[in-house]
């Protein structure tokens, strides 16, 4: 497990929604390597609900889409935008005390496109 760090975090006027940790509007996500994959760990906040209590739909979207793109630069060595966000929804996710688990591999490469799978997990 190695912590990754943002290389863009210390220049003026960024404030990715995903990843600063300056944006306090933001996710604020943080990641780390494990083996083949990028891992986040995160906390929602309350003003990330949908329903009561359940992690909008979109914010999920967005972490993973976010994660994709970090799988990207720390795999690959490049950077990456998104072409197509294909999301299936299995189940409400409910906001817990507890960090839910956001994962990204890639799964493959043709030509200059790259196939990521993501996912996020909750114990609850």
């Amino acid at each position: 497990m190695k912590k990754i760090l943002n290389p863009y975090s210390t220049l003026d006027g960024y404030s990715c929604f995903g990843c600063s940790p300056k944006n306090s509007l933001g996710l604020q996500m943080n990641f780390i390597e494990e083996g083949d994959a990028v891992v986040c760990h995160w906390s929602p906040r309350d003003e990330f609900q949908g329903f009561p209590n359940t992690l909008h739909g979109g914010i999920q979207a967005t972490l993973l889409d976010e994660i994709a793109s970090w799988v990207i630069m720390v795999k690959l060595k490049t950077a990456g935008v998104t072409s197509r966000l294909d999301t299936r929804y299995l189940k409400p996710l409910k906001m817990t005390d507890t960090p839910i688990t956001i994962t990204a591999r890639i799964e493959g490469q043709r030509l200059n496109q790259v196939i990521v799978d993501a996912s996020i997990t909750n114990v609850h």
